[in-house]
């Protein structure tokens, strides 16, 4: 077995490769077949081929001198105003190599940029668009200024289906001869809930332990809270029985080292299940997003959930 990242292996090299896209595909590889791409905004959750096609595109466009007419950035690492005066504005204002009229240059999560930053590259978009095409990744359109979306062809791309996540599985099983089950395949599409580049990492993982990839193998290494320990919990809650539920929680938190964020998604899969009246799940699913955006601004996450599990408990007692 190679040391190679799978997910850098075996990555989409053209516009055929790319599964779960199909429409944002076709209207992105007629842009660039007729050389002349507008500026592009790529949305969506991550792992699902933004950076991909945006390196398709540069590889369809420039062939072999893609490279010298490339520029990546990750807008997390570098947000501020600078970062757009020197590295892109540099970049920008250079003629491109070759018979393509200009470069291109692909913003990694464009949501990171402050407004100020972002106001910097509205004009610096505006003033070299004759030599230079942006491409602009986010997860959050709404992040980005209206200005800048004005500007972009946007494309909103979703989270890939079961049979797509299956495909590239299957792909990567047959070329790197693992053996897996239909079984399998359903935890890993569940645990990666349709992040292509998640589940491949799960892949690889696995195979370090064995060739042999078992549901139970797989588990293990998703290290997630399980639904049925998150399910004990939510029952001793509706019960009334909050010092049980805090202990089975603490447990799953410390023992199975599992994060605030992965309990309050498990959690909020497992509402739909509970025996409770549809307007009273209503009231958990909006308490459960309160405590997730809470835990996500900062706050201490074990005292957010005891917060969470206090309004079960009076949840079970209204009942």
């Amino acid at each position: 077995m190679t040391s190679e990242i799978w997910t850098e292996k075996y990555r989409p090299s053209t516009f055929q490769e790319v599964l779960g896209q199909n429409d944002i595909v076709k209207r992105v590889e007629s842009f660039t077949q007729s050389f002349n791409i507008p500026h592009l905004l790529f949305a969506g959750p991550a792992g699902t081929g933004k950076s991909t096609l945006a390196l398709v595109v540069v590889k369809q466009l420039y062939k072999d001198t893609w490279k010298e007419n490339y520029l990546e950035l990750n807008a997390s690492d570098e947000r501020g105003i600078q970062i757009v005066r020197e590295k892109v504005k540099n970049f920008a204002r250079t003629k491109a190599l070759g018979n393509v009229p200009f470069k291109v240059i692909f913003l990694d999560e464009a949501d990171a940029l402050t407004q100020e930053a972002q106001q910097a590259l509205r004009r610096t978009m505006e003033n070299y668009s004759g030599t230079c095409r942006f491409i602009l990744s986010c997860n959050y359109s709404s992040k980005i200024i209206d200005p800048i979306q004005s500007r972009c062809a946007i494309f909103r791309f979703k989270l890939l289906e079961k049979k797509d996540i299956e495909k590239v599985i299957q792909k990567i099983s047959e070329n790197e001869n693992l053996t897996i089950d239909e079984e399998a395949i359903e935890i890993l599409y569940d645990g990666s809930e349709g992040d292509c580049r998640r589940s491949i990492n799960l892949l690889q993982s696995t195979a370090v332990i064995s060739p042999t990839i078992t549901a139970n193998l797989i588990s293990t290494i998703l290290a997630g809270s399980k639904p049925k320990d998150v399910r004990i919990v939510l029952d001793y809650a509706l019960s009334g029985n909050f010092v049980e539920a805090r202990e089975k929680l603490l447990d799953i938190m410390l023992k199975e080292s599992v994060s605030g964020q992965d309990i309050i998604k498990s959690i909020q899969k497992e509402i739909w299940n509970l025996p409770v009246e549809p307007e009273l799940k209503m009231k958990l699913i909006e308490k459960t997003g309160e405590t997730e955006f809470r835990i996500t601004e900062g706050s201490d996450t074990f005292i957010q959930l005891q917060s969470l599990l206090a309004s079960f408990v009076l949840a079970g007692i209204g009942k």
